[in-house]
């Protein structure tokens, strides 16, 4: 591999699709080059037919006039792109995403209305947000301070959310995760 920037740069296809920099972005799946396919030992797509078997010859040796030898080697282990497209098909990663979800979209919801409230209310309502409630404190100061303490409060709420409901299984996630690095491909 190259070196690029103190990284190490991977070899993309042409026509690969890239991200919003312009760095050609990894495919797990998908179309592959055309030298791909039957006999060539390269995977050509779901659909492509098995290699045939290699004949043993009359003579002895093989029919393909390939050498006898040692065996093959052993597959690599499973890239990050297709451990990513094992757990992510994983019903127990989905059901930990819809958890988040169903926490993170209701309460992102909540608490933009709460703050757009306020805005809008110092916007057009300035005789409201200006009214004393004790001393120098008005209506406005205690709305903004009410907008600190709602978000600590919504982080706290979302730290015990994903430490009661999300955490074990996205730790049992990772670990499965590390499991399919680490096996060779089957």
């Amino acid at each position: 591999m190259d070196m690029h920037n103190g990284r190490e740069a991977v070899a993309t296809r042409p026509g690969a699709p890239r991200n919003a920099r312009g760095s050609a972005l990894a495919v797990a799946a998908g179309p592959r080059p055309a030298a791909a396919g039957p006999g060539t030992g390269r995977y050509a797509g779901p659909d492509a037919p098995p290699e045939p078997a290699p004949q043993a010859a009359p003579g002895g040796g093989r029919a393909d006039g390939a050498a006898d030898g040692p065996a093959p080697p052993e597959p690599a282990a499973a890239g990050p792109a297709d451990v990513y497209l094992r757990v992510h098909a994983d019903p127990a990663f989905q059901e930990v995403r819809r958890r988040h979800r169903r926490f993170v979209l209701p309460a992102t919801a909540a608490f933009l209305s709460w703050y757009g409230a306020y805005v809008a209310a110092a916007a057009f309502a300035p005789g409201l947000m200006g009214r004393r409630v004790a001393g120098a404190l008005n209506v406005a100061m205690l709305t903004g301070l009410a907008q600190f303490a709602t978000t600590t409060l919504l982080a706290w709420a979302y730290a015990r959310h994903a430490r009661l409901r999300r955490d074990r299984a996205a730790l049992e996630l990772r670990w499965v995760a590390q499991e399919l690095i680490r096996e060779p491909p089957r």
